[in-house]
């Protein structure tokens, strides 16, 4: 994939996650970093995210808010996939827009946990993300200016290799 075309697909996954947006939507803005692993080789990651008003599910006791990252992988010396198609030398830079899932019930011991699921753009291939399309998933816990969490993206198998990266990350959260 050209660089152009990968931009113009960053762009649309931009615009299509801001049309998506109130005007007034309060936003929540993480900063997270961390240890991200391909196979047992770590690298380190930061990721910048905003998370928008909650709207409920239906008649349901959750809740779903637009969820926008930009994040960054930094790339690794394994010197066994330098002479393949994908190595793990490039950092990795993604654009993401999904949805975070929590409950609404603000009185339920599980409330700070939450689980995200984006869609995702990059701008490098390597062999832990083969292909510049990429599924996020995060499983995590929020406390107002606090955040945990486990983060996996991965390509589903669109293409191999498919070795993902996972990682655990830490952050600090403020309100807009």
């Amino acid at each position: 994939m050209s660089h152009s075309s990968l931009t113009r697909s960053a762009l649309a996954l931009a615009l299509l996650s801001a049309v998506s947006l109130p005007a007034a939507a309060a936003t929540r803005v993480e900063v997270q970093a961390g240890r991200s692993y391909m196979d047992s080789h770590g690298a380190n990651a930061a990721f910048v995210e905003a998370v928008f008003d909650p709207h409920p599910i239906g008649a349901s006791r959750f809740t779903w808010s637009p969820d926008v990252s930009l994040g960054w992988i930094d790339g690794r010396d394994v010197a066994r996939y330098d002479r393949m198609e994908y190595t793990t030398r490039p950092p990795v830079t993604l654009l993401a827009g999904g949805a975070r899932l929590r409950t609404s019930d603000e009185s339920a011991w599980y409330h700070p946990f939450f689980f995200s699921f984006q869609l995702a753009a990059t701008n490098h291939t390597t062999q832990a993300l083969s292909s510049h399309y990429q599924f996020v998933s995060t499983l995590g816990w929020q406390a107002r200016h606090f955040t945990v969490a486990l983060r996996h993206i991965s390509n589903g198998s669109i293409q191999e290799p498919n070795r993902g990266e996972t990682m655990a990350l830490v952050g600090v959260a403020f309100d807009l």
